[in-house]
């Protein structure tokens, strides 16, 4: 166990508001009509914490001049001080800069490599636990009969710092394959290694077996093992994903990394990081359930690995060769003129269009011709979960005008015009009718119910992020506007002036 020591009331005070702001900020992220509060919120909890952590851990110089201090008599180490203050200064310029310089359309690809610092930054907590455990408060002075005395880490602590490594280690690898498939360097279509599930579950157990090893022996290369390991693993688990299953991924993540952060907080014997790490941890782990109900995949599959996925691939890769209806931005705001309702369907071609603004124009248009606006999301639509939400909430899109999948697919059948912009796996019937598809399974949305549907995409050439192409696209009630989003909206938007 760590070490006994005297707790000073302010600073659990303080940890408890910080605590208490955590959980409004959760609390306010649940709507958007609340998220800027939620954000507030969360960022004066963070305030208080790392403030509460600096003043409670004010570095001290233990030797100086060859002169040994007792804790409560030791001199204010200046140098380490402004060391910390400036790794805070870079972080924050770092972070500033990167926030207003990103775009939309790279938010889930950021969010994953902030996943990976945070497993990054908990792996080398625990390592230089390891190297300095004294400094951490969580070794015993040993001293033998003859020779050097030297630290022991107390069993408890290996187990935290061994868990905490490897689940570090693994959300830093796992990220890093996420943010290549979510950036488009590395394909978005899984890949299968032969026997993978027996690999996986092969180290997993040597992971843990290797972390009880380490707990209860002397020797370091259990530690070591874990970490190399635990990296290994995290490359493993993501590969074989798929793109339709990449949301689902980025919350599971998350989760990871709020549990790295806990098991280091233990180390630590930092409140503040045990709360907020069980907080994300089991928030994003909720998340990713829910999704994966959503989406009708087993949530033990999918953080398994791709457990669902055959060695076949999905059929139906490429492109069908069927006629198909092209349709003008003239067309299609007749159509939705005199139209009494149109169900928008946004998606990732919207947001790579960054077509959000034009299409609040758009709907604004239609609502003074007399036309009932709503727009329908998809759970996974995007590339990370409420992706799509996020971006009509930057566009000042009503948020009663906006639906989830479950409140709004029975309303398709009655529906003068779906307007698909960029969403292609999240409206393709094969979900429901091949059983050979990738997203065979997950519920979508039915836009080819509608009267009409207007399907916006680049070229009929390519094909979804899972791979598949969508058959509405030669269905006899689809017309084809083939254009950059954001352009064919704004032509449309002319076109009803």
């Amino acid at each position: 166990m760590h070490e006994a020591a005297p707790v000073n009331p302010w600073v659990a005070l303080a940890y408890l508001i910080a605590g208490v702001c955590f959980i409004l900020a959760l609390r306010g992220l649940s709507s958007p009509a609340t998220s800027r509060r939620g954000n507030r919120l969360g960022m004066v909890g963070m305030g208080i914490a790392v403030l509460t952590t600096i003043l409670t851990h004010l570095p001290m110089v233990s030797t100086l001049n060859g002169k040994d201090f007792a804790f409560d008599e030791a001199p204010f180490d200046t140098v380490t001080f402004v060391q910390i203050l400036a790794a805070i200064a870079i972080g924050a310029i770092i972070g500033l800069t990167t926030a207003r310089r990103i775009a939309m359309t790279a938010m889930p690809q950021l969010v994953a490599a902030f996943h990976s610092l945070v497993g990054l930054a908990a792996v080398l907590v625990g390592i230089a636990a390891y190297l300095n455990p004294q400094a951490f408060g969580i070794a015993s002075l040993v001293v033998p009969m003859i020779g050097e005395p030297f630290a022991v880490i107390n069993p408890v602590s290996k187990v935290e710092m061994g868990l905490g490594v490897a689940i570090g280690a693994i959300t830093f690898s796992g990220s890093v394959i996420a943010f290549l498939k979510l950036n488009g360097s590395m394909s978005g279509k899984p890949i299968l290694l032969p026997g993978r599930h027996v690999i996986n579950l092969a180290t997993l157990a040597a992971i843990l077996l290797l972390v009880a090893q380490f707990a209860h022996g002397q020797e370091g290369w259990p530690f070591w093992a874990v970490v190399v390991l635990s990296f290994a693993i995290g490359f493993l688990l993501i590969i074989p994903i798929g793109g339709a299953d990449m949301p689902v991924v980025v919350s599971m993540l998350n989760s990871y990394s709020g549990w790295a952060a806990a098991a280091m907080g233990f180390t630590l014997g930092n409140t503040a990081m045990i709360i907020t790490g069980a907080l994300v941890g089991s928030s994003g782990a909720i998340l990713s359930y829910i999704m994966c109900r959503a989406m009708n995949r087993s949530f033990i599959s999918v953080i398994a690995g791709g457990f669902g996925a055959t060695d076949s691939g999905g059929g139906g890769a490429a492109a069908i060769d069927r006629p198909w209806k092209r349709g003008s931005a003239e067309d299609a705001a007749f159509l939705m003129s005199q139209a009494e309702q149109v169900i928008i369907v946004p998606g990732y071609g919207m947001a790579v269009a960054q077509a959000q603004h034009a299409l609040r124009e758009m709907g604004d248009k239609l609502k003074e011709h007399g036309v009932r606006v709503k727009y329908a999301i998809h759970p996974v639509a995007g590339r990370m979960p409420g992706h799509m939400n996020v971006l009509l909430a930057e566009a000042n899109v009503p948020y009663d005008d906006v639906f989830e999948l479950e409140d709004i697919n029975s309303e398709f059948a009655q529906t003068d015009v779906a307007f698909v912009i960029g969403a292609n796996d999240v409206t393709n019937p094969a979900a429901k009718t091949d059983k050979t598809s990738p997203i065979y399974g997950m519920p979508v949305l039915d836009v080819e119910k509608a009267k009409t549907v207007l399907f916006i995409k680049r070229s009929m050439g390519g094909v979804g992020y899972a791979g598949v192409d969508n058959e509405v696209f030669y269905r006899d009630n689809t017309m084809m506007l083939l254009a950059d989003a954001k352009k064919m909206v704004e032509e449309i938007v002319k076109s009803m002036d």
